[in-house]
């Protein structure tokens, strides 16, 4: 029970160090309130304790966040900082003016540009989500299955793609240096994995439902952050999606496990492909080269080896036990994948 416990702190970290928390308009409130000295406001190791206490309020109350060490300042000169601050504000009203008008008109257009990337990244991954379900329902046509299969993949690889652009632009020239340090940049990013990840099936004439797991899950974890959002005040939302959405947010932590154990079946089921009239040895080769890329990728990295470990676990006993010739054969696999 303690080392389960361990390990689900441990993930835990991991997903609120993962967290997005420049595109959620919660954290600049909740950092604009703590009041604390310059100095240790430019402190990364203070920064991050003060982001895993916003995860812990508002994403996952279950993560445990350590004390921070020596001065950190406490509830009343927080308060009588904040009130100082009020005063001083008020005193200085009349000169600020025109300062403020300005500063309010840039955070405004800033709002207004940041509304409009996510309420398209909303809509494409709503459409995705629906036409995702649409391809796992039993009682559509083969037809419009397979042709819904097909577009969530795409409508993830164009939301993927759109994010990598709107945070990272394009390459500054093009040249081979600059490609090079531009992919060098994204390569460990979530949403290019995720558009490597869609290109692989959208491409191929193979048809993994189990593949649009990870698909759904990330379509329900964008579209139950926008909503949470900008819709809570909504009676409609209060009424029948309040409690979905903040179930996604409380237990982004789980989708993510799901989604790696997901992303590693469906690595099998590829090889398991190679025996019958539909195998793709390319497509099975790029994909394990994504699922390396997984478990070594910062956002992805303490999933993927979590699940290994449990695979690991399971399996090297049966080989020792039943099968001892394999161990030349699994020793070379594990140095291909740690190569």
């Amino acid at each position: 029970m303690g080392e389960e416990r361990e390990d689900s702190q441990k993930l835990k970290k991991m997903a609120a160090a993962a967290y997005d928390y420049e595109n959620d308009p919660r954290w600049a409130d909740y950092w604009s309130n703590v009041l604390i000295p310059p100095h240790m406001a430019s402190r990364s190791d203070v920064v991050d304790h003060f982001k895993r206490k916003f995860y812990q309020r508002y994403i996952d109350p279950d993560l445990v966040v350590e004390a921070m060490s020596s001065s950190t300042p406490s509830a009343s000169s927080s308060t009588s900082s904040s009130s100082a601050n009020e005063s001083t504000r008020a005193r200085n009203a009349g000169s600020t003016t025109r300062s403020s008008r300005a500063s309010a008109a840039a955070t405004s257009n800033t709002t207004s540009m940041r509304w409009d990337r996510q309420t398209i990244q909303f809509s494409v991954n709503a459409w995705v989500f629906i036409v995702a379900v649409l391809a796992i329902f039993p009682l559509v046509t083969r037809t419009l299955s397979i042709r819904a299969y097909r577009l969530s993949f795409m409508g993830t690889a164009c939301s993927a793609l759109y994010s990598l652009y709107a945070l990272y632009g394009i390459p500054r020239a093009c040249n081979l240096q600059a490609i090079q340090v531009y992919f060098q940049s994204i390569i460990t990013t979530k949403d290019f994995i995720y558009f490597i990840y869609s290109l692989t099936f959208v491409t191929s004439h193979l048809c993994l439902k189990f593949a649009l797991i990870p698909i759904l899950c990330r379509a329900l974890e964008h579209v139950a952050k926008f909503l949470r959002h900008n819709f809570n005040r909504s009676t409609l939302y209060r009424k029948y999606l309040e409690n979905p959405c903040l179930w996604v947010e409380s237990n982004t932590t789980t989708l993510s496990i799901l989604s790696s154990h997901a992303e590693i079946g469906v690595g099998f089921l590829l090889i398991i492909s190679l025996f019958s009239w539909q195998r793709n040895i390319i497509q099975t080769f790029m994909y394990w080269q994504l699922l390396k890329l997984m478990y070594r990728a910062p956002v992805t990295t303490g999933y993927h080896q979590s699940v290994w470990a449990k695979i690991g676990r399971m399996v090297n006993p049966l080989v020792q036990q039943y099968a001892p010739f394999l161990n030349g054969p699994v020793s070379a696999i594990q140095r291909w994948w740690l190569r």
